[in-house]
């Protein structure tokens, strides 16, 4: 499972046969009539070794939250996997096997819309380095990519299981042996079909894309360097920024220092950032993460805290849109970072939000929109979506529907070092311009900045952690795909199904040992 991730081996084609180890210790336990929760036990070290193995960087930016984040994740994938191994117990060997695709699917959807949200190690984003293989993402989204893997898996196991386990010979495979490779080249080559002969419609406009380097342990939130922060935002903004630039975009958190929304336009670094627009950047406007907050005469939502006055102040991690009238507009981010931006269920218990934890700027939960919004410049809509929000396919699509032509990531990977972190970051990219056949342009503090077409090729990515700019021609979309337009259909229909399966599960269960009781 590890080696076949991207970058924590790369192996892409050894996911086809990853869970054949755990599938096989089932397998035993089960036809040895052990305990069932032998299964779970097994379980939790394989998918605690995956967790480990893939996202070990997370370590570099805040220990307690990395072990959290390993035991939980690791605790949950188990759990789905020991619901597979009850139903196939106490349902029937076949049943069990197909409920692994109901649980499995159901638990990554899940997983994609709770507060304890972490979802880097959806089986699907395995592809995000190899996109001539998924273009069919447009299609079924990351999910299509996880179910993909698990059936390919549980055809394999089935063949070794009949030869070595049951003692039939090879010739009675054959069906099985050519469904599995049938199976692993059909979606591939429709794949390869589709990249190569996907075009994008000529609508491009020039944007220019900003790499500042800047240190976000020892520098990005440290007050008296914002001034030369700005100032180099802007001298890499002049030295790519043309006439016919549409639109410059800027990190994550570029302004640091938190600021009220309703009084931008009195702060000195916005009338900074607007005389060079004005007289040095062609009056192009800017996209660029901030940190704001609001006031309130009464509490908002969890995320408010009251003041000394009375009143409540609500923080968030923004993106900014500075128009071409010097206007200011807002999106807050809405997928917040478990344990560094929202605290999970902190509201049902308030004591949660002193276990934040603090990297750099506001600690404790932030505000968010409720719902997914985008921003308009001269007849272009694009989405912005920070740092985290770029994993979220479903919300990103969202975005999309919404009208959004292109798609804007501003993010600070720095967190992490020059670890595996950044690079897995940066290829999800790719799989949400599929989804959504959007191009992507990318702006990552320390690295890697890039533009991304619509096929989900990465280009003009930028050296980590070396200070840059690129400009590049990137081509509208206003067409809508199969997935843009109805979102996670599988993630939601096998959600259900795993439901009714689980609950069929206990009901046998229950039937099973009122019998032995009466026996």
């Amino acid at each position: 499972m590890v080696i076949s991730y991207p970058f924590a081996g790369g192996l892409t084609p050894l996911v086809f046969v990853s869970w054949l180890p755990l599938l096989f210790v089932e397998s035993y336990i089960s036809k040895k009539n052990y305990r069932s929760s032998k299964v779970f036990v097994h379980a939790y070290l394989s998918f605690l070794i995956y967790n480990l193995g893939t996202t070990w960087w997370v370590w570099n930016a805040d220990e307690i939250g990395a072990s959290l984040a390993f035991i939980l994740n690791s605790l949950l994938m188990a759990i789905t996997f020991y619901f597979f191994h009850l139903a196939k117990k106490h349902i029937g060997e076949k049943e069990g096997y197909i409920s692994l695709l109901f649980f499995w699917i159901g638990f990554e959807y899940l997983h994609f819309n709770w507060e304890m949200s972490w979802t880097w190690l959806t089986l699907g984003n395995t592809f995000s380095i190899v996109p001539s293989w998924v273009q069919w993402y447009s299609s079924v989204g990351v999910l299509g990519g996880s179910l993909w893997i698990l059936i390919i898996n549980l055809l394999f196991f089935r063949t070794i299981q009949n030869v070595y386990l049951k003692k039939e010979s090879w010739r009675i495979q054959t069906p099985l042996v050519w469904s599995g490779l049938f199976l692993i080249a059909l979606p591939i080559v429709i794949s390869l079909y589709s990249y190569y002969s996907y075009e994008e419609e000529s609508n491009s406009i020039e944007v220019v894309a900003i790499q500042p380097n800047i240190d976000p342990y020892n520098e990005k939130f440290d007050r008296s360097s914002f001034k030369s922060q700005l100032e180099t935002l802007t001298r890499l903004a002049r030295i790519k920024t043309t006439e016919n630039t549409a639109l410059i975009v800027a990190p994550e958190t570029s302004i640091s220092s938190n600021f009220n929304e309703l009084d931008v336009q009195q702060y000195d670094f916005f009338k900074y950032l607007v005389k060079e627009k004005t007289e040095n950047l062609n009056n192009t406007p800017w996209y660029i993460g901030a940190s704001t907050y609001k006031l309130f005469s009464e509490k908002e939502s969890r995320a408010s805290r009251k003041r000394t006055d009375g009143n409540f102040e609500e923080f968030y991690n923004s993106s900014m849109l500075i128009t071409a009238d010097n206007d200011a507009e807002f999106v807050h981010k809405s997928k917040l970072v478990p344990g560094v931006e929202v605290l999970p269920f902190s509201d049902i218990f308030p004591f949660l939000e002193e276990m934040s934890i603090d990297n750099g700027g506001i600690s404790g939960t932030l505000g968010v929109e409720k719902h997914p919004k985008v921003f308009d410049i001269d007849n272009i809509t694009f989405a912005p979506v920070i740092c985290y929000e770029s994993i979220y396919g479903e919300w990103v699509a969202e975005q999309c529907r919404k009208g959004a032509q292109l798609i804007c990531i501003a993010t600070n990977d720095g967190w992490w070092g020059d670890t595996p972190g950044y690079k897995q970051h940066l290829s999800f990219a790719s799989l949400r311009a599929i989804e959504n056949r959007r191009s992507i342009v990318r702006s990552a503090n320390t690295g890697i900045s890039c533009f991304v077409n619509q096929r989900g090729d990465i280009k003009q990515a930028t050296k980590w952690w070396k200070e840059d700019v690129i400009r590049g021609e990137v081509n509208l979309n206003s067409k809508l795909t199969f997935y843009t337009t109805y979102g996670d259909v599988l993630g939601r229909s096998f959600s259900f199904a795993a439901i009714l399966v689980l609950l069929f599960t206990f009901v046998k269960r229950f039937r099973k040992k009122r019998k032995l009781i009466e026996g």
